[in-house]
């Protein structure tokens, strides 16, 4: 049967089961619809624009930044959200690094107005400069006189980097003080711009514009000398040390160090030849016959122990800054280190101290326990009344400086009981200084004149202090939806604001 409409009559259900299957086995099924549409596939005209948010996703908030794929975008699209002011500055700072190299011309005038505008965040800008440095447009606006003192932190340093990526030789002065930074951004700036200064214009031409009053000036003219395969050795004799300093890490002649060990004018340059020479060679041996011949010169330290100072020296003499007296860093060459403490033998004597006096201390605690970061290491812990503690120091003598040798006792009277209101009490306060006392017997803990290795503190105020009541929530009066407007009571004692 066919309806009037051209569909066929519905179907038994069994009829129906059977051709429901034979139809989806087949490629079309029939349907009361008419013939079965196929379904075409629209293809782009063109490329496709990149969206703003598409770089939003390259660079989430916290974890996951993609700059593989941001190095990969479209350029064009990356300059236009690096000149919106709108979009966020750190987005924007990665895409300017993502366009070195390939800036489009077209958006050139807008990248270079977001480096004039003040206003412009300052991370910003240094990237900009940075990508935009050899264009010749900026030059006028780097040499005006307002922007040699930049305020924004790093932004002065970034004009004088792209003043001399620009061949400009007015700025070789104030590069050459910017290389002398003791700073590595700082160092790093000057010596990028003084590089291709060197590289346009020459050695000479730059050297034209620099004295020799200067240390900043001697320290160019050391490296341009370096460079060029010159001997360095006789800027060992600077008085100013950073030069010397410079000096004696530029020196590669061992031949020529040994001879200027008995030219040299000052003990502070053979001081310095000695440095150089021990950093070529590493022979310790010849380097302490060196500091023996000059009479084991060091810098004296009125009240400072040996242990003390070797510690200091071993230290902190190997990194000190270029300026540092070269007396400290020969002495760490020479010197040996302190040996380190047996702390697991100090904590065993320590608790035998205290179980000999009649305390009762715990375990020793192991060395898992205890780490470098930690000064001291708690054993016994008595009762809160008497707020007793002793700590056996973990960094010896070198952390904890004793005043006074005895063991000092809470002051008399009984200890404050809990208030009844149920206010909470405030802990022991323990004394600013730990005092000392010997690990050695229970005798040795009473003694004043035992070593340093235990600290006991025992402290604790006559009269503990009530803690200040918790306060109420703060009054709201702002309306919910669906409820009315109420206000949380107030305090006690306190007056109501109408």
């Amino acid at each position: 049967m066919v309806a009037a409409h051209g569909c066929a009559s519905r179907p038994s259900s069994a009829s129906a089961r059977s051709m429901r299957g034979s139809w989806q086995e087949g490629p079309t099924a029939p349907s009361c619809r008419g013939p079965a549409k196929t379904a075409r596939r629209r293809r782009p005209r063109g490329r496709s624009i990149p969206r703003m948010h598409d770089i939003d996703a390259l660079l989430p908030l916290g974890r996951g930044r993609d700059t593989t794929r941001l190095r990969e975008y479209d350029a064009d699209a990356l300059a236009r959200y690096v000149a919106d002011p709108a979009n966020a500055w750190w987005r924007r700072r990665r895409c300017v690094h993502a366009l070195a190299g390939r800036v489009p011309e077209s958006r050139v005038p807008d990248l270079i107005a977001r480096v004039r505008d003040a206003g412009e965040t300052t991370e910003v800008r240094v990237a900009l400069l940075d990508v935009l440095g050899d264009r010749t447009e900026l030059l006028p606006w780097l040499r005006h006189e307002e922007h040699h003192d930049e305020r924004p932190y790093g932004m002065a340093e970034a004009v004088l980097k792209a003043r001399g990526r620009l061949g400009d030789l007015s700025a070789a002065e104030d590069l050459v003080t910017l290389a002398a930074s003791p700073w590595s951004r700082e160092q790093d700036a000057g010596r990028a711009g003084l590089d291709t200064l060197v590289a346009r214009h020459g050695p000479d031409a730059v050297l034209a514009r620099l004295g020799d009053a200067r240390p900043e000036d001697r320290m160019f003219r050391i490296r341009m000398r370096a460079r060029s395969g010159e001997d360095v050795t006789d800027a060992l004799a600077d008085p100013d040390r950073a030069v010397a300093h410079l000096a004696q890490s530029l020196a590669d002649d061992p031949v020529r160090l040994r001879a200027y060990l008995t030219e040299a004018p000052t003990t502070e340059a053979k001081l310095w030849a000695a440095c150089a020479l021990h950093r070529l060679t590493e022979d310790g041996a010849g380097t302490r016959a060196v500091y023996e011949s000059l009479g084991r010169p060091r810098v004296e330290v009125a009240g400072l122990d040996e242990e003390l100072r070797a510690a200091i020296v071993h230290e902190y003499a190997p990194g000190c800054r270029r300026r540092s007296d070269p007396r400290w860093r020969v002495e760490a060459l020479v010197t040996d280190p302190p040996a380190a403490a047996d702390m697991d033998d100090r904590l065993r004597r320590a608790t035998a101290a205290l179980a000999a006096a009649g305390l009762t201390p715990g375990a020793p605690p192991s060395r898992a326990t205890t780490s470098s970061s930690r000064a001291t290491a708690r054993i016994y812990r008595g009762p809160r009344t008497t707020g007793r503690t002793f700590c056996v120091s973990i960094s010896g003598p070198f952390r904890h400086r004793p005043r006074s040798p005895t063991i000092r006792t809470p002051p008399p009277g009984p200890p404050s009981k809990r208030p009844a209101s149920g206010g909470s009490t405030r802990r022991p306060v323990r004394s600013p200084s730990p005092t000392c006392a010997s690990t050695t017997s229970a005798a040795a803990i009473r003694s004043t004149s035992a070593p340093c290795s235990f600290t006991g503190r025992t402290d604790a105020p006559a009269a503990r202090a009530r803690r200040r009541p918790r306060c109420p929530p703060p009054r709201c009066t702002r309306a919910r939806p669906g409820r009315s407007r109420r206000a949380w009571p107030a305090r006690a004692g306190s007056r109501s604001r109408g």
